[in-house]
């Protein structure tokens, strides 16, 4: 299941409930097209994965501290977590490598 981020506080407990489970952060925007086109195979990897991964999703136009906290500058970003600390990201609508960093890091 996704989740979207309401705030940081919010985020900052989605994150420490994840646990050990990889956390994947998709920043994105309401007006980005190929976050639009990305949304569905995000989800279906939210199911596909579920006991491994917490998918939380974070409106750049909400969230602009998160954005800031991780550097944001292009949607949509992927950041993956785990443990509280970032792994890895990538930015753009590559469904194939979006999989390949769940796999590799969860």
């Amino acid at each position: 299941m996704v989740h979207k981020v309401k705030d940081t506080a919010d985020f900052d407990e989605q994150v420490k409930q994840a646990g050990d489970k990889l956390v994947v952060i998709d920043f994105f925007a309401t007006w980005c097209g190929p976050c639009k086109v990305i949304a569905p195979k995000l989800e279906e990897f939210s199911e596909k994965y579920a006991d491994k991964i917490v998918v939380l999703k974070v409106d750049v136009d909400e969230c602009e501290q998160l954005t800031e906290r991780f550097n944001i500058t292009s949607m949509p970003t992927f950041v993956f977590l785990k443990g509280g600390e970032t792994k890895d990201s990538f930015a753009g609508a590559n469904a194939e490598k979006l999989e390949k960093f769940i796999t590799q890091y969860s």
